[in-house]
């Protein structure tokens, strides 16, 4: 019975590893036993150098996730793959994941597909100026961020008076 297991990985080495465990399987006829390895990924979307960046970052980094049915076969050929450290689990021994965590491991490889999500490095209270718009050169605090629009509320100061702004995440930055 196929069950899924969490691979210990060199880190950054996570998809080299994934398709050289693939091209073990495939060389040794074991498809059957080992179906499937992914590592999780998500997309996020940055502002770098002031233009916007869309990128892939892992969810586990370090980790692979693999589908497989434990025999002493299979257990020989990921311990023995380059890269592997050991199987997630206790004093060494191979423990499988829930069904609930399985569940939401592949909805987060499926989800890859989706609009990336915003990365904001801004927290209620912060210091910033900002850097583009109608307000550029103002100086001001996050009141809040609003992560899902991309978009954070800030406090600026105009004709003495505190005025709350909303901003895009990308018009100020930090002080």
């Amino acid at each position: 019975m196929k069950q899924w297991y969490v691979l210990r990985v060199q880190t950054n080495r996570e998809e080299s590893v994934r398709e050289g465990l693939l091209t073990r399987v495939r060389a040794a006829a074991l498809e059957e036993q080992i179906s499937a390895a992914l590592v999780p990924t998500e997309k996020v979307s940055e502002i770098k150098g002031g233009k916007k960046v869309i990128s892939e970052h892992k969810i586990y980094p370090g980790y692979i996730f693999v589908e497989m049915e434990l025999s002493e076969e299979t257990l020989a050929l990921v311990k023995n793959c380059p890269g592997i450290g050991d199987f997630l689990g206790s004093g060494g021994l191979a423990v499988p994941l829930s069904e609930k965590e399985v569940e939401k491991v592949t909805a987060e490889a499926e989800s890859k597909e989706e609009a990336p999500t915003i990365k904001i490095d801004f927290d209620s209270g912060d210091n910033i100026k900002i850097v583009e718009g109608a307000f550029k050169n103002f100086e001001g605090v996050v009141d809040e961020v609003m992560g899902d629009k991309g978009l954070l509320r800030v406090t600026v100061t105009i004709f003495g008076r505190p005025t709350p702004v909303e901003l895009e995440y990308w018009q100020v930055e930090k002080t």
